[in-house]
């Protein structure tokens, strides 16, 4: 089992972050278009991506769900705490039970990188001046500031992956794999 986490810090209250994660009517203006019952008990799915079930919902503090993909199913919870001066910590923690040989080949990234991507998706719905929007997602994704920014949130997790204790070397080929699934470049 791996527990991969993720926290950004929002300059919006919590009340409105958690809108921004809960409403199906905000969650497209971010990330994919939604559908289901969202509420506990519930399910969802994603559009060309994971669904599942909603496991727990506390608005506006914490939410889990289940995440099944690929036939595979992990478990996500996000937490929301208030920060001094109307700020929101998001904490996001994907627990996932991957084979050995996965894991090896692509590390924490594997996971890691697309959930960089959806908090900087959030990130850009607060922005006055988003420079990504869902329309142009996927062309910044592929752009050049895109791929940076995937190999920059690669090396991230490599270097997490390191401080838990992952041989260098192995952390470092399993990053380049990844990176170059999610740019379509040649492993370095």
């Amino acid at each position: 089992m791996h527990a991969l986490v993720a926290a950004r810090v929002y300059g919006v209250d919590r009340e409105d972050l958690w809108d921004a994660l809960t409403n199906a009517t905000r969650i497209p203006k971010w990330f994919l278009p939604i559908s289901g019952d969202l509420r506990a008990g519930g399910s969802y799915q994603l559009e060309g991506n994971a669904g599942g079930e909603i496991l727990a919902c506390e608005p506006p503090g914490r939410f889990a769900l289940t995440w099944r993909m690929h036939g595979d199913v992990s478990w996500v919870t996000v937490t929301l705490s208030e920060l001094p001066g109307g700020r929101t910590e998001v904490r996001l923690e994907h627990l996932a039970q991957f084979p050995q040989e996965f894991w090896a080949e692509f590390g924490p990234g594997a996971v890691g990188i697309g959930w960089d991507q959806a908090l900087f998706g959030l990130d850009q719905h607060f922005s006055p001046a988003p420079s990504v929007v869902p329309e142009t997602a996927e062309a910044w994704i592929a752009s050049e500031e895109g791929r940076d920014f995937t190999r920059r949130s690669g090396a991230a997790w490599c270097e997490a992956s390191i401080a838990l204790g992952t041989d260098r070397e192995a952390a470092r080929a399993a990053a380049d794999r990844v990176a170059a699934f999610y740019t379509g470049e040649d492993a370095t």
